[in-house]
């Protein structure tokens, strides 16, 4: 992808700028990740035991589900024009809206909300994040995402 230059940002407010490929979130993926935050409950972890749930098996953490989003947005957004450094701002909104079963594939979709120009070559940008199950009928999350960038 070829960088975009800030001064066309306005102009793709409200659109589709970018789909990240598909992620595997795996059984190994989810163990890991329970490793690290300490959260062990049994529907992540314990296949034989979530069988027993409504969800049939284990299912990927939430926030699980939302830390891939980085890797998501380094695969779909265009790198803007000039940029020294990019740092997350935080989150307006987040949803989770369907369980993520051990074994699916995830993607996120990132549509432009909106720019704001903050001065001394800080803009801030709102996309609104989509995080797609692949055969889903529902989304894992939406969110409406906050990421400063710094341009030089």
């Amino acid at each position: 992808m070829s960088p975009t230059p800030v001064s066309r940002l306005p102009e793709l407010v409200g659109r589709e700028v970018g789909v990240s490929r598909w992620i595997e979130v795996d059984q190994a993926r989810i163990d890991a990740f329970a490793e690290v935050t300490e959260d062990r409950q049994f529907i992540h972890i314990d296949p034989e035991a979530a069988k027993a749930t409504p969800f049939g098996g284990t299912i990927a953490h939430g926030f699980l589900t939302l830390s891939l989003a980085s890797a998501m947005s380094y695969d779909a957004l265009p790198p803007l024009e000039g940029v020294v450094m990019g740092v997350n701002y935080g989150f307006d909104k987040l949803r989770f809206l369907a369980p993520v079963p051990a074994g699916s594939r995830v993607r996120g979709r990132f549509r432009l909300l909106s720019v704001e120009d903050k001065g001394g070559g800080r803009w801030l940008l709102k996309h609104e994040l989509t995080v797609e199950i692949e055969g889903g009928d529902k989304p894992a999350l939406i969110a409406e995402w906050l990421g400063m960038q710094m341009v030089g």
